[in-house]
């Protein structure tokens, strides 16, 4: 059986998000996510901020945030929508475009996997990620240099107790799948599903 595409895992991510956001109370938007100083609104106008700009576009949003503030200046463009709104138009755009459709649907598989599990901790909503995608982004997350994951997990070993995934050597660090995914990613509270004796040194390097 081929395995599903990245394109392919993206739409479905983005679909299972959207049918999450769905069931959100009102003040469940405006609650922190576990994605600095974003409520779970931001992390969602977030997601889907870059999917109608053009070159062009991309250009004028790099120059007017400086590159390191880019993203903030999308969350700030799209916080004219409403809740529905921006739902309605996550659902427009289930297919990744423009620059989230980079790397044949990378960027949005794994930028929507890790702002999903932002969402659904942050309101103590948890799921099971699907395997195949799941396993996917965890062999993508590790030399993703946007991510600063290579720093975190230097001279570890990391291995999923639920699928099958192991990266790196050393010490070992072990958990959920997700955990470890969310952990890597710079998410601290992600470290209590996490065991092992390198588990210390990479709290030590996790953001406070």
């Amino acid at each position: 059986m081929t395995a599903p595409s990245l394109m392919t895992m993206a739409h479905a991510e983005r679909s299972d998000l959207a049918d999450f956001l769905a069931t959100l109370a009102p003040q469940d938007w405006q609650a922190p996510s576990h994605c600095s100083k974003w409520t779970v609104k931001d992390v969602v106008a977030h997601v889907v901020s870059y999917e109608e700009l053009g070159p062009l576009g991309l250009v004028k949003r790099f120059a007017k945030g400086w590159v390191v503030r880019a993203n903030q200046v999308g969350v700030d463009e799209f916080s004219v929508l409403s809740a529905p709104e921006l739902l309605a138009f996550l659902r427009d755009h289930f297919q990744p475009r423009g620059l989230t459709a980079g790397f044949a649907g990378m960027i949005a598989l794994v930028d929507g996997t890790i702002h999903h599990q932002d969402i659904r901790r942050a309101l103590g909503r948890p799921r099971r990620v699907p395997r195949d995608r799941l396993e996917r982004v965890l062999q993508l997350v590790p030399g993703n240099p946007r991510l600063g994951a290579g720093r975190r997990i230097r001279g570890l070993r990391l291995r999923a107790t639920d699928v099958d995934w192991v990266h790196g050597d050393g010490p070992e660090v072990t958990g959920p799948g997700e955990a470890l995914l969310m952990t890597m990613s710079g998410r601290r509270a992600a470290l209590a599903d996490l065991t092992g004796p390198g588990r210390a040194t990479l709290a030590a390097r996790l953001p406070e």
